[in-house]
Parts: structure tokens; sequence; C-alpha cells
């Protein structure tokens, strides 16, 4: 798999590169993950950003974002850790 894939609807994410930007091993996110301690968010673009996904990532107070084009590839990404603050509200 390239790091980042479309298939049938679904957006496949290379573990590494997720786990990298939440700052922690790639074994420890999985095991998060099937814990249920990660959580994500994608939308679609529309209007200029037609044919990109924003995908978001959230562990406790740290978000991980991308943005990838119709590609897969990376356009951007992000990393905020909010410390000891809660994420905000708009969290899913």
């Amino acid at each position: 798999m390239t790091s980042i894939e479309f298939e049938d609807g679904a957006i496949q994410v290379e573990a590494t590169i997720v786990a990298k930007g939440l700052g922690m091993p790639p074994v420890l996110f999985m095991q998060l993950v099937r814990e249920g301690k990660i959580t994500s968010r994608c939308e679609r673009g529309i209007d200029v950003d037609a044919g990109r996904h924003r995908l978001t990532f959230f562990y406790e107070n740290r978000r991980f974002r991308l943005v990838v084009d119709e590609s897969g590839a990376i356009v951007q990404r992000s990393t905020v850790d909010f410390g000891r603050l809660p994420l905000p509200a708009t969290r899913c």
C-alpha cells in the first residue's frame, strides 16, 4: 500500500503516518485503535477544495490532521497538542 489509498469508498492510511503525527510508536497506535481510544473524522472538500479530503485523528489532547488530494498525495499535515486543555467541542 502507498501511504494513502482510496478503495471502494474507503480511505486507508498507513498506521506509521498517523502514529508519527500523534507522537507515538506504531505498535501503540494500533493498540489504541483496537481499544477505540483513537477517533477520526473525514471531510470531503467542495468547491475550490473538490478532490481533497481532510482526515483528522484524535487522541487525548492531541489532534493530527492530513489534507490529501484525489491521488492520495499528502498536501498538508499538522499536529496540535492542546496540552492540559481539552480538545475543542467540535471533536467527533
